[in-house]
C-alpha cells in the first residue's frame, strides 16, 4: 500500500512541478518580451537566464515522466497558464507610457481642464471630421493612469472616440513621474 501511495505522490508531484515550472518560465518569457518591446532591454538577459533555467528543469522532468496523454496536457496547460499569468503581471506592473487620443464631435471645454487638474498634460487641436468640427485631445500618461483618463473621458464625453497606443520612448515635455512603476522603470533603465 505504501508503494502505491509513494508512486502516486511521485507521479502527480512531478506533474505538478512541471505545471508550476511552465507557469513560471512562460510568465517570465512574456514579461521579457513585453519589456524588450517597450525598450527596457537591460533586464531582458537576466529574465532570459531565469526563463531558460526554469524551462530546462521543467523539460528535464517532463522528458523523464512523459508516459501518457496526461503529461502532455499538464505541460501544455502550464504553458497556457503561464501566458495568462504573464499578461496579468504585465497589467499589474504597468510599466511604460501610453498615448491616449480622444476625438469628440463637439466643442470641448471641461474635458481638457479636468484632465489637466488631474495632473495630465493635454494638447488640444480643433479640426474637421467627416461630420463637421471635432476636437482632438492628446496626452501621454503612465500606463497605470490610462484607466483613470478613460473614466474621465467617459464621464464628460461619453460619445468620444478614444485610441490608446504604447509609447516606446518619450523625450522632454510634460509627463507624470510618480509611484512604483516609474521607480522600477528607472531601475531597469532603457538602453539608448
Amino acid at each position: 500500500m505504501t508503494d502505491i501511495v509513494n508512486t502516486f505522490i511521485s507521479n502527480y508531484g512531478t506533474l505538478f512541478l512541471i505545471f508550476v515550472a511552465r507557469i513560471f518560465d512562460v510568465s517570465i518569457g512574456t514579461m521579457r518580451i513585453i519589456l524588450m518591446a517597450r525598450g527596457y532591454r537591460s533586464i531582458a538577459p537576466v529574465l532570459g537566464f531565469f526563463e531558460v533555467l526554469i524551462w530546462l528543469v521543467a523539460i528535464n522532468s517532463a522528458l523523464k515522466h512523459f508516459d501518457g496523454a496526461i503529461s502532455y496536457i499538464v505541460y501544455a496547460a502550464g504553458f497556457a497558464t503561464g501566458n495568462y499569468v504573464g499578461m496579468l503581471l504585465e497589467e499589474k506592473i504597468a510599466i511604460g507610457y501610453q498615448s491616449v487620443r480622444i476625438i469628440t464631435s463637439k466643442v470641448v471645454s471641461a474635458l481638457p481642464l479636468v484632465l489637466r487638474q488631474e495632473g495630465f498634460g493635454v494638447t488640444q487641436i480643433d479640426g474637421i471630421g467627416m461630420k463637421g468640427p471635432i476636437t482632438l485631445l492628446f496626452t501621454v500618461v503612465p500606463k497605470k493612469d490610462v484607466k483613470r483618463v478613460v473614466e474621465i473621458v467617459h464621464l464628460l464625453e461619453p460619445n468620444a472616440f478614444i485610441t490608446i497606443e504604447d509609447v516606446k520612448q518619450h523625450l522632454s515635455g510634460f509627463s507624470v513621474h510618480n509611484g512604483f512603476t516609474q521607480k522600477f522603470a528607472a531601475f531597469i533603465t532603457k538602453k539608448k
